[in-house]
Formats: C-alpha cells, sequence, structure tokens
C-alpha cells in the first residue's frame, strides 16, 4: 500500500527543497474570474528566496497572449518567470507541417495561436488536418454537438492537433468543456491525436530548457523541480511520467469528488491517487505561502 498523501496547509516549509516550480494557471493562480491572491504570493515568495517559477498552462494560446489575461486578470508580474503553454507546442507543430492547409476547431479568441506563422486556413472538407483549440461556443455546447464533425474527419483519416488537452475548466463556478473534450472523442472513434500540453511531455521538455535559460543555462535536476496542479489527469499524471514531484491543489478542478474545498477527504483523495497510480508528494487546499 502506498503511503498517505500528507495535507499541509503552507507552501513555504517545503519550498526549499526546489529550485523551480512548474506551476499551473488555470485552477490554481485564478479561476477564470479573477487572481487568487495567496497564490501570487506564495509564488512572489519563492522567486524572493532564489526560486524560478514557471507558469505551466495548457492554453491554447503563445506566452504573449496567456501574459495579456494574467494582467487583466490581476496576476503580478513579480509571481512569474515565465510562460510556456501549449499553445507554443502547438505553434511548432504548425510550422513542421508548412504547406499543409488546416482547419480550426476552436473559437476566434484562439486565433492568435496562428499569429505571425505561414498558415493556410481551409474548410474542413479539404483541409489536411485539424488544429482543435476548444469549443466554438463553450458556454452552450458540449462534446455531443461535434458527434458528426468527428465522425466527418474520422471518414477522411483526418490528423488532429490537439492545443489544449484539458477536458473541462472552472470559469468562475462553473465547468465548460475544453479541446481536450473533443480529441478525446476523436481518438475514442480511432481518430490519430496529437496532444500538445500537460500531461505529454513535449510541454515539460520545454519547460526544462526555458527553466535552464533563467538560471544561468544550468539545467536544474529533476528532483529540485516541484510541478504544482489540480488535475489528475493532467498535473499529476504528467508530473510522474516526467519524473517530477507533484503539489496537489484541492480547491480547484473538481473539489466536489473528495469532500469540499475546505475540507477535502483525504482517503477519497488517496482513493483517487492510487486508482490512477500516481501519488503527489502531498495535497493543500490552495496555494497559500
Amino acid at each position: 500500500m502506498p503511503a498517505r498523501v500528507p495535507l499541509i496547509e503552507h507552501f513555504g516549509p517545503l519550498a526549499h527543497r526546489y529550485d523551480v516550480l512548474f506551476c499551473d494557471v488555470w485552477g490554481v493562480m485564478h479561476n477564470g474570474i479573477a487572481a487568487f491572491a495567496d497564490a501570487c504570493v506564495a509564488l512572489t515568495r519563492f522567486r524572493e528566496r532564489g526560486g524560478t517559477a514557471i507558469l505551466l498552462t495548457n492554453a491554447p494560446r503563445p506566452d504573449a497572449a496567456v501574459k495579456r489575461i494574467l494582467d487583466r486578470l490581476g496576476v503580478p508580474h513579480e509571481a512569474y518567470d515565465a510562460i510556456v503553454s501549449s499553445g507554443d507546442v502547438t505553434r511548432g507543430i504548425i510550422e513542421n507541417r508548412i504547406g499543409q492547409s488546416l482547419f480550426h476547431l476552436g473559437p476566434e479568441r484562439d486565433l492568435p495561436i496562428f499569429a505571425g506563422l505561414d498558415v493556410r486556413f481551409a474548410p474542413l472538407e479539404s483541409a489536411d488536418y485539424v488544429v482543435c483549440s476548444g469549443l466554438f461556443d463553450d458556454t452552450v455546447e458540449t462534446p455531443d454537438s461535434y458527434r458528426d464533425m468527428l465522425v466527418a474527419m474520422r471518414a477522411r483519416n483526418m490528423f488532429m492537433v490537439c492545443a489544449n488537452p484539458d477536458v473541462v475548466v472552472e470559469r468562475g463556478d462553473k465547468l465548460v468543456y475544453c479541446a481536450g473534450a473533443l480529441a478525446d472523442a476523436y481518438a475514442a472513434l480511432g481518430g490519430e491525436v496529437l496532444y500538445c500540453g500537460k500531461p505529454h511531455a513535449p510541454i515539460y521538455e520545454a519547460a526544462l530548457v526555458k527553466a535552464a535559460a533563467l538560471r544561468e543555462a544550468v539545467t536544474p535536476p529533476l528532483h529540485r523541480v516541484l510541478a504544482v496542479g489540480d488535475s489528475v489527469r493532467t498535473d499529476l499524471v504528467g508530473a510522474a511520467a516526467f519524473g517530477l514531484d507533484c503539489l496537489f491543489v484541492t480547491s480547484g478542478l473538481h473539489a466536489e469528488h473528495y469532500g469540499s474545498r475546505e475540507t477535502p477527504d483525504i482517503d477519497a483523495l488517496n482513493e483517487i491517487f492510487a486508482a490512477a497510480n500516481v501519488q503527489p508528494k502531498a495535497v493543500i487546499r490552495g496555494l497559500v505561502w
């Protein structure tokens, strides 16, 4: 039996063990409506003590666009050194497929992911491949709304690039579907999908390169890097597969599955971790120094 994961109240006493943080954004730093002040303070203090904080997000946008969103939500620049997004990884995939046309499955707000790239858009019926950044309208649609489209894509054996492997995220007090839900549905039909964000390795590799550049070209050893996140499926599984410790935040995504945000059920959490065959270093209600 794996050891019971401890519930801690403060991140500070754990912080000295790590030089670098790979911190999730939505659910840890903000809820899509406003920044979490305590989390911003925690990352700022980590940096003040010599640590490097990299925000690791499955947002289907380049890092500059993510930064503008964080500015609007009130996340201070002092809280992080850099941003690495699944949008950045997606742009690299697109650059390697120059000459092929693509169909963008997602809302107009995600168009910055294509900015500055030599992209030729095409209708679904004639495009060479699909870049999925989300639902066209996540306020009313669900993956079922796309069944006919996905079947048509599968009939053409189209390759899909998933720019955001998240299945759902919180927007205020609501859950909305993300690109990962459509990608999973397409994969279930037998479609070929490349996932660009967590829990897959490319985004962690990019973050490690960024960390080395920020730390005078010294690549941090993996045991000195801590991932922080609120999703078992993306943050915890991704960190474990890459060989990183993880601090699991319970006040974010699906908190109701293990008690409540304020009083998480540790036994239920440990059952979830065991089912996923992963184990975080510790559990914390919210990222508080």
